[in-house]
């Protein structure tokens, strides 16, 4: 027990004062997000109604519901291994939906089930590892992880804290936190366009914050914008934790991808 103190100690002294206080205010969003009630979410429904932007015109609108689980990833493979299965499930009736799980991804209809191009997975994947939510929930105590204070700025009247956050396999995500309520505003990074090989911004933002009834605290409302341009925003009437959400819901038949799995109703 005393040199595991010491090794914190010595961990913690080598840190850059902009280290120092970038790992103070990552912990404080994780209390403003709910503390150990955040961090021991098992699962979340949110649901609502999902738009879809092209050139800034409304280019899809659905009723949407998305199941997320967490799942177990083993120590030091947080940044390696995905730890989240979601089912995001679409219209009124929801006959359609898209599946992502650790193995891959699939879009199912009442036709059955198709798996979706391994780039559309690599890009869920990496847009999931960078999440500031997933982050926080499943990254903080990665080795190799990097939280650095960068700052302060206005973001849409709004004091925020900046914090710059590096990963071991130098992945950067840029973090706007509230200075009063510390939760996260907005976050922001490039990648590699692999169709177009040029750099692509993406932003998401986060809104209206509410308690989901569990104590955790999580944003009504998202928008995600490329390149300066609105591509999707998602208004969430209600979200709720700790639903005892099944494998089932996560994964395809039994008989293989050619017929489609309906959740159960709660």
């Amino acid at each position: 027990m005393k040199w595991a103190i010491l090794l914190i100690a010595v961990a913690a002294a080598a840190q850059t004062p902009a280290e120092q206080r970038g790992k103070k205010l990552i912990d404080d969003a994780v209390q403003a997000l709910g503390g150990e009630k955040f961090l021991s979410m098992e699962d979340r429904i949110e649901s609502g109604r999902a738009y879809s932007y092209y050139r800034e015109q409304i280019s899809g609108l659905s009723i949407a519901k998305i199941y997320t689980r967490y799942i177990t990833v083993a120590a030091g493979k947080t940044g390696e291994q995905i730890g989240v299965r979601e089912r995001q499930i679409f219209g009124k009736n929801e006959d359609s939906s898209v599946l992502f799980n650790e193995n891959g991804a699939w879009e199912i209809t009442w036709r059955g089930a198709k798996e979706l191009p391994k780039d559309r997975f690599d890009r869920y994947r990496d847009s999931t590892f960078r999440n500031i939510f997933y982050i926080l929930r499943q990254r903080r105590n990665e080795p190799g992880m990097i939280f650095e204070a960068r700052g302060s700025d206005v973001l849409e009247n709004q004091p925020a804290d900046i914090v710059d956050i590096t990963d071991a396999q130098n992945r950067l995500v840029t973090v706007y936190l509230h200075q009063s309520t510390k939760l996260p505003l907005r976050q922001v990074y490039a990648r590699r366009n692999a169709e177009t090989k040029e750099r692509d911004e993406e932003v998401t933002l986060f809104a209206r914050y509410r308690d989901s009834g569990d104590g955790v605290q999580w944003p009504r409302q998202i928008r995600r914008e490329r390149n300066g341009e609105k591509v999707y925003e998602i208004f969430s009437e209600s979200v709720a934790v700790n639903k005892n959400l099944t494998d089932e819901l996560f994964t395809l038949p039994a008989e293989g991808a050619a017929s489609p799995q309906k959740p159960k109703k709660k």
